[in-house]
């Protein structure tokens, strides 16, 4: 994979880990700090186990990241990639607005 479609790839990654209600639901969870599989299992219906899965796709797409205390790991928010992603949304819809714009301006010269 070349530079260029690893940075093509990138907002893939990231939207298909944020593809799915439960690790958006995980995000959310996070969004007040870093907590540990046990805390962000606790009044839900998966199980530590089920948490674990979707963690490890979102620190796959660099979404979380784990810090260890003691034995035990916590995951928190890794920002960087959001703002990624904010940036890529931002870029597709700048290109939606150019390409209505010429659109517009084409239909109203004829």
């Amino acid at each position: 994979m070349s530079n260029a479609d690893a940075g093509e790839a990138a907002p893939a990654l990231i939207f298909a880990a944020l593809g799915d209600q439960t690790r958006l639901a995980l995000l959310t969870r996070l969004g007040g700090g870093a907590q540990s599989i046990t805390s962000l299992s606790a009044g839900t219906s998966f199980t530590r186990q089920g948490v674990t899965k979707h963690l490890r796709v979102l620190e796959r797409a660099g979404l979380v990241r784990a810090l260890r205390h003691g034995r035990e790991s916590r995951f928190e928010i890794a920002p960087g990639r959001i703002e990624e992603a904010r940036s890529y949304l931002d870029r597709v819809a700048q290109q939606w607005d150019d390409a209505l714009a010429r659109l517009k301006a084409l239909v109203e010269t004829n």
